[in-house]
């Protein structure tokens, strides 16, 4: 196996490894039926963009990093951990904004994302 591979099957087992960490949302979040979030995905060179839809359920890892969506982003993403576990402390339905992607590469024209979040709760 080359060094590339082999380096995308460390990345794929650590992710994996997070989610696990991370445990379910049921174990941490018993009163929330789902989580949507909804995006549209930015980049500098894109004309238009590209939207996205990301939703979690009782039985979904309670790991709210979304990927970056550029080949050429190392380690990046958009981390809704914060916004929504305080959504979810102040049991608010929908919040709106936007975040940069965390991310480091080659590329100076990071991604960058417009969302909305909504929180259904029983």
């Amino acid at each position: 196996m080359n060094n590339s591979a082999n380096n995308k099957k460390e990345a794929r087992a650590e992710r994996l490894q997070q989610k696990i960490d991370a445990g379910y949302m049921s174990a941490h979040f018993p009163d929330v039926l789902s989580i949507v979030i909804s995006m549209t995905y930015n980049q500098r060179g894109i004309a238009k963009g590209l939207p996205r839809t990301v939703n979690f359920f009782p039985g979904s890892y309670a790991l709210f990093k979304i990927t970056c969506l550029s080949k050429e982003c190392v380690d990046g993403g958009f981390d809704f951990t914060n916004i929504i576990t305080t959504m979810i402390g102040n049991r608010k339905k929908a919040a709106k904004g936007e975040l940069g992607c965390e991310g480091n590469g080659p590329s100076p024209d990071h991604s960058a994302i417009t969302y909305e979040v909504a929180i259904q709760y029983a």
